[in-house]
């Protein structure tokens, strides 16, 4: 595995900028992949082809996670679940084994005692994040992550066609409308999408 620093810079260079949530997504992925024995997946494509990972928040944190694991949206490797934690979850597909990684809320605590003579909490975060040991700033947590098959890198499904909007629908996210039309989720559910069509 690179060092810290290795991935700090990249995540640097990825995201824009350094921040105390890219140093906990790195430290974060980097303990994740330690658990799994799973070594490089930025660079081995087969350790990139094992990892499937859920990360819980839309921050800073979860760009330095796909920057150390290789997972990436498009490539169906890096899951999404709005739950506003930081954390994610690491998942070896060929094992089936999976851990569950969070940071702990007293690590901001202890990062202001341990650099009281730095101005600001994110530059006390930064320093502290990179100095403590994963103990002091993760909860671990074995868990089992049922993966439904389409939702795995590499799945092919046939696309399908929606019967009120004509768009196209990939990987079975179609539904059945109560009059057996093939709907997408959208269609199917128009008062609760995310998007409403301007007259």
């Amino acid at each position: 595995m690179r060092s810290l620093s290795d991935y700090l810079r990249d995540a640097e260079k990825a995201h824009g900028h350094i921040c105390a949530g890219q140093v906990l997504g790195v430290r974060m992925a980097m303990l994740g992949l330690q658990k799994l024995g799973i070594d490089d997946p930025q660079n081995k494509k087969e350790d990139r082809k094992r990892l499937v990972t859920f990360v819980e928040i839309d921050r800073c944190a979860t760009d330095a996670v796909s920057i150390v694991t290789g997972c990436r949206l498009g490539k169906r490797a890096l899951k999404f679940r709005d739950f506003g934690k930081m954390a994610a979850t690491f998942i070896d597909v060929q094992t089936g084994r999976a851990v569950r990684i969070a940071a702990k809320e007293s690590s901001k605590s202890l990062a202001q005692r341990m650099h009281p003579e730095l101005e600001g909490k994110n530059q006390q975060q930064m320093l502290a994040y990179r100095e403590l040991p994963d103990f002091d700033l993760f909860s671990e947590q074995w868990v089992r992550v049922p993966i439904h098959p389409r939702e795995m890198p590499g799945y092919k499904s046939q696309r399908i066609t929606c019967a009120v909007c004509g768009e196209g629908i990939n990987y079975d996210r179609n539904v059945r409308g109560a009059d057996g039309q093939i709907l997408c989720q959208s269609c199917a559910a128009s008062e609760s999408r995310y998007y409403q069509p301007l007259e």
